[in-house]
């Protein structure tokens, strides 16, 4: 039963992790890790395929075996993340409380990609 749940929650997360190639207010390497995480403590199969994806097995063997991601994807995610959430802060969201949540859950993302190792 818990190999199901591990499977089910891993492939939710790659799921996250696929958004988060496309969206900039999701990590994406946080989830390809917690999927790995899962895969690899009930599906051999998976893990290996996800290892082995030609998308996604990169973000995870960068971060497992240099501890780091490439500058590119460092200026890449922190553009996108600040065009996407300043669009949203001023011609989106109206709420004052709103605004300043989604500027803190960026300072907080741009605090994490840039504390990453630079490959």
């Amino acid at each position: 039963m818990i190999r199901i749940f591990l499977i089910i929650g891993g492939t939710i997360a790659v799921g996250l992790g696929l958004l988060g190639i496309f969206l900039p207010i999701l990590p994406t390497t946080p989830f390809l890790l917690l999927a790995a995480a899962c895969y690899v403590r009930s599906s051999d199969k998976f893990y290996h395929w996800l290892i082995q994806h030609k998308w996604f097995g990169k973000y995870i063997r960068d971060y497992r075996e240099k501890r780091g991601i490439q500058l590119r994807a460092k200026v890449l995610a922190l553009c996108f993340l600040w065009l996407t959430i300043g669009y949203s802060i001023i011609f989106v969201i109206s709420l004052t409380w709103v605004r300043l949540l989604i500027l803190g859950v960026a300072i907080g993302v741009t605090v994490h990609i840039t504390s990453l190792n630079t490959l």
